[in-house]
């Protein structure tokens, strides 16, 4: 599925002359790493944390597919090209698991508590992307059968954790949502052919095992 270029409907217009570092970081995702990705919704400039779609109680504002809609993440060069040519303020989506990286995500201060608790047993982690409310953990493309494995074996997971997997999204920087700014808590090492990312049990277990060892409370939202 591809967006054919014309008119856009119901969303807001945006300058040709703002963030111009998100075409380059979008055909950096595309191209050499090989990530489709496609334009968010973006937020609406006229409320604050609000989103530009018309779902007046959208969960992830700015930060979801709209026109075009998911399946039509790409990592052809030319349609990313276009699509941030006419949308330069555009948040940019990944289109998680396939050939992608899928996610783990939790609210952002258990996270940097459990980051901390991870670098002090040394466990090696990919890229890890951050907004005001939540970090996401890259990992390695996993399947719904082998996710509920691997929760089914677990006697605690906390409820607050979220998984970013086949037919999921997650918003890369430099995005700007409704709830902010995304950037990288853990940057891709610079000139990487591909962002090494871990295996989602390593994972799981690291953050699960961090935050029952550390007494942190995820809270659910």
């Amino acid at each position: 599925m591809r967006e054919i270029p014309g008119r856009r409907r119901g969303l807001p217009s945006q300058r040709s002359d703002e963030r111009p570092e998100s075409i380059g970081a979008a055909l950096t995702f595309a191209t050499r790493w090989q990530w489709p990705v496609l334009p968010g919704v973006a937020p609406d400039p006229r409320r604050r944390g609000g989103c530009a779609c018309p779902d007046p109680e959208c969960t992830v504002p700015g930060a979801h597919p709209f026109e075009p809609g998911l399946l039509a993440a790409t990592t052809d060069a030319r349609m990313v090209r276009w699509w941030w040519t006419n949308r330069p303020t555009a948040p940019i989506v990944l289109a998680t698991g396939g050939k992608a990286p899928c996610a783990v995500s939790l609210p952002a201060l258990p996270a940097a508590r459990a980051l901390t608790a991870l670098d002090g047993v040394g466990m090696r982690l990919g890229p890890v992307v951050a907004s005001p409310t939540r970090w996401a953990i890259l990992v390695k493309p996993y399947s719904m059968e082998q996710l509920g494995e691997l929760l089914f074996a677990k006697d605690f997971v906390p409820g607050s954790l979220r998984f970013h997997s086949e037919g999921g999204y997650l918003a890369l920087p430099p995005s700007e949502t409704g709830a902010g700014p995304i950037r990288w808590e853990r940057a891709p090492l610079p000139g990487s052919a591909s962002p090494w990312v871990p295996d989602v049990e390593a994972v799981v277990d690291a953050v699960v095992e961090a935050l029952t060892r550390t007494g942190v409370s995820a809270p659910e939202f």
